[in-house]
């Protein structure tokens, strides 16, 4: 018994299976292609893009235009936590002057700037003096 003797046994019409088989490969139906595939990504993308890229750009830009707008008498706290006010500029203005203390000048990059001390009233800082 050879295997072509048995394969008209599983389809009756070898000319319909054929087809059937054609038809299957080629696309012939139920399966989305084109944009439609790529909706989920797209979608994602989206998400991603308002819900994280999007708003690092907008604090990226704020902290940029408030480096930028420093002017003396300003208070900053630098990314290493110093406190301090701003009493001056070098170098074309890309360094800055902090006081730090009575006698005690600092000079930082702008970008050493972490950002501006707000809402902090006098009465809540105590300095090393007023302690001891």
């Amino acid at each position: 018994m050879s295997f072509g003797a048995n394969i008209g046994n599983f389809h009756p019409n070898l000319k319909e299976l054929k087809l059937e088989i054609i038809y299957a490969l080629s696309n012939g139906g139920q399966q989305g292609g084109g944009i439609a595939a790529f909706l989920p990504f797209i979608l994602i993308m989206f998400i991603i893009y308002f819900l994280m890229i999007r708003p690092q750009t907008k604090r990226q830009k704020e902290k940029k235009n408030m480096i930028q707008s420093l002017q003396k008498g300003d208070k900053v706290i630098t990314i290493g936590g110093v406190h301090g006010s701003v009493v001056g500029f070098k170098q074309k203005g890309t360094i800055l002057i902090l006081k730090v203390g009575k006698n005690m000048d600092i000079a930082v990059n702008r970008s050493a700037v972490a950002g501006l001390e707000k809402n902090v009233a006098p009465d809540e800082i105590t300095t090393i003096e007023e302690k001891a």
